[in-house]
């Protein structure tokens, strides 16, 4: 990997994560207007723990809805029901996750990197080929790095590194400074679907918050190189 050399930085764009999914089908038919309130790159599938073809069912009663608006549907964990299921990748928490997930799933699939606690662990999965990088997730204890240093790791990797960066925000003013620290993607989840006013507005108002951060941006993030 090599350091960034693009003359200006992309406005960055949308990863919505899903609750664990209950119901199928009752997500997917509100999934269309929720995806047209804002510029959503992908959509990242939260599955309950099953048998393999029960969840390849979730999903494929799902793909419509996600990949007609455009977005790339990709799987919490589970890389064997990739193909089976018609997602377009699957993100991997942890090195030896993903390892293990990279040769099913490249090159025709996406696989994304996270769980990575320290740098050397993302650098190491910018050079397995990890399509993205994730900073600021939860661990399995529901414990997460503080704003300022999700914030510093989003920099580092932005000034250095090929591969997208990915900031998990759980507020509007976490978008905002992630996007200002140089995430091309911020993911968000519960900002979206515990917001009172519906999840359309509340993507919306995150997709709007994303504009105005970026516009605002100074020209050595919004230009890295």
């Amino acid at each position: 990997m090599s350091g960034k050399t693009t003359s200006a930085r992309p406005e960055p764009r949308l990863y919505l994560a899903t609750p664990v999914v209950t119901d199928a089908a009752a997500l997917a038919a509100s999934l269309p207007a929720i995806l047209a309130s804002a510029d959503v790159a992908a959509v990242l599938v939260r599955l309950q723990d099953s048998d393999p073809r029960s969840m390849i069912t979730t999903v494929k009663a799902l793909v419509p809805a996600i990949q007609g608006a455009g977005a790339a549907l990709l799987i919490d964990g589970h890389p064997d029901i990739v193909a089976r299921a018609g997602a377009d990748g699957a993100h991997l928490s942890g090195i030896a996750a993903l390892e293990d997930a990279l040769p099913g799933l490249k090159p025709d699939r996406i696989a994304g990197g996270g769980g990575l606690s320290t740098r050397h662990d993302s650098m190491r999965a910018g050079e397995l080929g990890a399509d993205y990088v994730l900073f600021g997730e939860r661990d399995a204890q529901g414990r997460r790095p503080s704003p300022d240093a999700v914030n510093e790791r989003l920099a580092w990797w932005a000034e250095l590194f090929e591969p997208p960066c990915v900031g998990y925000a759980i507020s509007l003013k976490e978008a905002a400074d992630f996007v200002a620290a140089g995430a091309d993607f911020v993911l968000v989840d519960d900002l979206v679907w515990n917001d009172p006013r519906g999840p359309a507005a509340a993507l919306a108002e995150i997709g709007a918050t994303i504009r105005q951060a970026h516009a605002a941006a100074p020209a050595a993030v919004a230009g890295q190189g």
